[in-house]
């Protein structure tokens, strides 16, 4: 079956925009970006003259009143995403916005409730569930490779003190938390297909901005773990461990994977652990996470069919995190 691809627009020109997402859509089949959107002069011209798309527009609002435009990619900072994406509902726009999808799990909810009264369907970026490598790990997970899932310890962090960066300012939702401790809340969440029974966090603050520059958790899933570091102040590493209890899984590039290389899931059990553990290692085709991510929300509106991440799953990993703030 042939499916017409969507007509895109984009809602700014944010470095994720221009160096990931847009590059991943032109390669869709099932996507076409038409329209592209900045409220600073020039930048929108800019940015269709380097990836040849029709029309650039210098408001939100002019393109959010393009006829033709079916869906919008919201990549703005974390606290326009309330505004702009109820903005796109009104206007008949599907929406797939930036993680995390609000500030707040009230901001959420009423993201969410604006979209199903205008009929359209809103979906949270998370691209990495979509991707291969995670569909495996769940897959083994669920069919017992590991035994029970127990435990899961996440690590994610880079270094970026620079205090005019959007990341790094308390009023616009920068921290660590927001920005890539939303992973580890939302993988837990995933592998262990349930919400906490009780979290418990440590914060570092930076006496500057106020924004949390390390974040420690745990969290607490009926006697499940999942526990994980945070950062914007710590040399760049990301890992995820699994352990079960007749094995465990380490994911390889977790979450930044890259679009124009494999990765691998290693599968360790047995052998003589630490010296010299059995591996095996299933080495995952190479995909772009951002071109599947905009197939599966394009196959989603063609079909309509239910995007493959329901918003409703933004609700509850926006509520963890308040928890996780208010614990400390």
């Amino acid at each position: 079956m042939t499916i017409e691809p969507v007509s895109w627009g984009v809602l700014g020109v944010a470095n994720i925009a221009v160096k990931k997402v847009i590059p991943a859509m032109l390669r869709s089949e099932l996507s076409r970006v038409d329209a592209i959107a900045s409220r600073t002069p020039g930048k929108a011209r800019d940015a269709a003259r380097q990836f040849g798309i029709p029309r650039a527009h210098d408001s939100y609002e002019a393109l959010l009143a393009d006829p033709s435009i079916e869906a919008v990619y919201i990549p703005l900072p974390n606290h326009l995403h309330l505004e702009w994406t109820i903005a796109a509902a009104r206007a008949g726009k599907h929406v797939l916005c930036e993680k995390p999808l609000a500030l707040t799990s009230h901001d959420a909810q009423q993201m969410i409730d604006a979209c199903e009264q205008a009929g359209v369907k809103l979906m949270e970026a998370f691209m990495y569930r979509l991707h291969p490598l995670w569909q495996a790990t769940v897959n083994a997970v669920s069919t017992g490779q590991i035994g029970e899932l127990r435990a899961v310890q996440t690590v994610f962090s880079y270094y970026n003190d620079d205090p005019t960066n959007i990341r790094n300012i308390s009023a616009t939702g920068g921290g660590a938390l927001y920005d890539v401790g939303c992973y580890a809340v939302n993988l837990a969440r995933m592998l262990f297909a349930a919400e906490p029974t009780a979290v418990h966090a440590a914060i570092r603050r930076d006496g500057r901005s106020g924004t949390d520059i390390m974040t420690s958790a745990l969290l607490d899933f009926d006697g499940r773990h999942a526990t994980f570091i945070c950062s914007t102040q710590l040399e760049p590493s990301q890992r995820v461990e699994l352990l079960g209890t007749t094995g465990r899984l380490v994911i390889e590039i977790p979450f930044n994977i890259p679009p124009d290389q494999p990765t691998r899931l290693d599968h360790i059990a047995g052998g003589n652990p630490p010296v010299a553990p059995h591996i095996d290692s299933e080495h995952i085709p190479t995909t772009d996470p951002y071109t599947t991510q905009a197939d599966a929300f394009s196959q989603a509106i063609r079909l309509d069919q239910p995007v493959p991440i329901q918003p409703t799953d933004a609700v509850a990993n926006l509520a963890v995190i308040e928890q996780l703030f208010a614990a400390t």
